[in-house]
């Protein structure tokens, strides 16, 4: 009965988005949250810098910057050490059961992708009840409501949490699905990455994974915002690309941001079964040793071309 309740629930509120295994909404919008503001048991995680966070925030919110979600600076999307995760997670007062939103600035349709990763990072960690603020700080103002500067605390918990391999890719598994022909590989990043015209400035060689097809983030959102689109457009997305069915589902891009978006579209808001993050996405994936197969992967000099670009907007004024 409460399975039923939950379901009934998403279909009346909100913008229509489908349920996945739990009771909560995988998007919410302002209105919506503020509805559940007066919940004690309610974390609104502010994914902001520090700094921006204290200048105004929603009421209630918790601070969790999103660099402390991510790894080193040689591939940030590597997921960080469980130890350092569990800190944060109890820092924040979390248990598998807390109902936690997640809050990002919303600037953009990329800006989505740290809230998208965030979640999927506490899915990882074993909690259950998890939304994503449709569009952000930035829909939350354009709504009117209200904001606050003093910072919000959490008492701690003492939750372990645990990594759901079933959520994770990992290189190794992908290299032996690779030889398999049982997953389907897609790439996130916009066109130019996914044609080996330009390469993120960590990664080694441009290019993608082996049979990838080409999903770009940004067609989940309303152009020019950062608002994921209501559930029947999302399926037209879904519907118009090239996602074979019945294989396990990989979401990649450069670092793992892009990627949480794909993630969160097929598995949270399309319900899809059996899809992943691989966390490390490109830029692990090109820095192996190894020299892992990539396809399309430009001749050498259009990669010293590119070189050069990545190196004068790194050091020129």
């Amino acid at each position: 009965m409460k399975r039923l309740l939950a379901s009934i629930g998403c279909l009346v509120f909100g913008l229509g988005l489908s349920c996945s295994a739990t009771a909560a909404q995988p998007l919410l919008t302002p209105q919506e949250l503020q509805s559940r503001l007066a919940s004690p048991q309610l974390r609104v995680i502010d994914i902001r810098e520090s700094k921006i966070y204290l200048q105004n925030h929603l009421p209630g919110a918790l601070n969790a910057p999103y660099m402390l979600w991510r790894g080193p600076s040689s591939n940030p999307g590597e997921l960080p050490a469980l130890d350092k995760l569990t800190g944060l997670v109890q820092n924040l007062g979390l248990t598998p059961s807390t109902p936690v939103v997640v809050v990002s600035s919303g600037a953009d349709a990329s800006d989505f992708g740290a809230s998208a990763r965030v979640y999927w990072t506490l899915k990882l960690l074993g909690l259950k009840e998890l939304s994503v603020l449709n569009g952000g700080v930035k829909a939350w103002v354009q709504a009117g409501l209200p904001q606050e500067k003093a910072e919000s605390m959490a008492q701690t918990s003492s939750y372990q949490p645990q990594i759901d391999s079933g959520l994770l890719a990992t290189k190794v598994q992908i290299k032996q699905q690779l030889n398999k022909g049982d997953v389907t590989l897609v790439d996130a990043r916009p066109a130019d990455f996914f044609n080996g015209e330009t390469r993120a400035a960590a990664a080694k060689v441009p290019g993608t994974l082996p049979g990838a097809v080409d999903l770009p983030f940004s067609k989940w959102f309303t152009p020019g915002s950062a608002l994921f689109v209501p559930l029947d457009q999302a399926r037209q997305v879904a519907a118009s690309s090239p996602l074979p069915s019945g294989k396990e589902t990989v979401s990649f891009c450069n670092t793992g941001h892009w990627a949480a978006t794909n993630w969160f579209a097929m598995s949270e808001v399309l319900g899809q079964k059996n899809v992943k993050l691989y966390a490390g996405s490109m830029v692990e994936w090109s820095q192996d040793v190894s020299g892992l197969p990539m396809d399309n992967v430009p001749g050498r000099l259009q990669q010293l071309l590119i070189d050069a670009k990545i190196w004068s907007a790194k050091t020129l004024p």
